[in-house]
């Protein structure tokens, strides 16, 4: 996968692409991880990337030309014996489409993928109409600017490229990744103070621990984010479980 991404502070990506996760990913030759200043193509002489919005208001509206002509200037993203790839533009933009784990695995198929990292007030509107394919947001909130969405996206797409993560089970069991949150996790000392681990989960019958795991997922989820389950379609071992759930819960009340 190629990721280039336009914003006018390249530098804040210096530190997360060469980090973690995201810079083994690079170094495994899995990623190609790129920033391009948006600003190097603009079209006069003082690289003014911004102008007043016509019809007045405050703030100021990124202009059109330096960011089409970052993105056209772009290389071509080849893979042996495939035609050119066209990529998926991405606008990083507090009304953009909720960004979820579903998107994520979405993208993680693309070979290409471009994100446009805006400041000011907002775009010209004609990048929205004729550049970009998506528009994405992660979260009801309003930032300085497109760059900590970005990472974040590219983070969680990244990390679901084969061979990225040590256990390619790890992004299967995610939360989200199955519609429920992951079940709670354990590790030595089997008693630290007064607390111990579950002793399912210390009983190698590793049909009882799945059955645990499903379960607890299901418990922590109704607990925690129960619109998760509103379209889910239980089974009947499901089902009796979330109704072990609310007894409990009218016990507690």
């Amino acid at each position: 996968m190629r990721i280039d991404v336009l914003t006018l502070f390249p530098e804040m990506f210096d530190g997360v692409f060469s980090s973690s996760i995201l810079g083994k990913a690079r170094d495994k030759g899995i990623v190609s991880l790129n920033t391009v200043n948006f600003r190097d193509y603009a079209n006069n002489k003082h690289n003014t990337v911004d102008d007043y919005p016509y019809g007045g208001g405050g703030g100021m509206v990124l202009k059109p030309e330096p960011i089409f002509a970052a993105v056209e200037a772009l290389p071509v993203h080849e893979q042996p014996g495939e035609e050119q790839v066209k990529p998926r533009v991405i606008l990083m933009c507090p009304q953009g489409t909720p960004f979820t784990q579903k998107k994520a695995e979405e993208l993680s198929s693309e070979q290409h993928l471009v994100f446009i990292c805006g400041h000011y007030e907002g775009y010209d509107e004609r990048i929205r109409q004729y550049l970009v394919t998506d528009e994405l947001s992660i979260g009801d909130y309003v930032l300085t600017g497109g760059e900590l969405p970005a990472m974040v996206v590219i983070d969680s797409v990244v990390r679901l490229l084969p061979g990225v993560l040590g256990n390619e089970m790890s992004a299967v069991t995610d939360s989200f990744s199955t519609g429920l949150l992951e079940y709670p996790h354990y590790t030595r000392p089997a008693k630290f103070r007064e607390w111990e681990v579950p002793e399912m989960l210390m009983s190698g019958h590793h049909e009882n621990v799945r059955k645990w795991r499903r379960k607890e997922s299901l418990f922590r989820t109704l607990e925690r984010r129960p619109d998760l389950l509103v379209d889910r379609e239980l089974s009947k071992e499901e089902k009796a479980w979330v109704a072990e759930w609310h007894a409990q819960q009218q016990k507690v009340e």
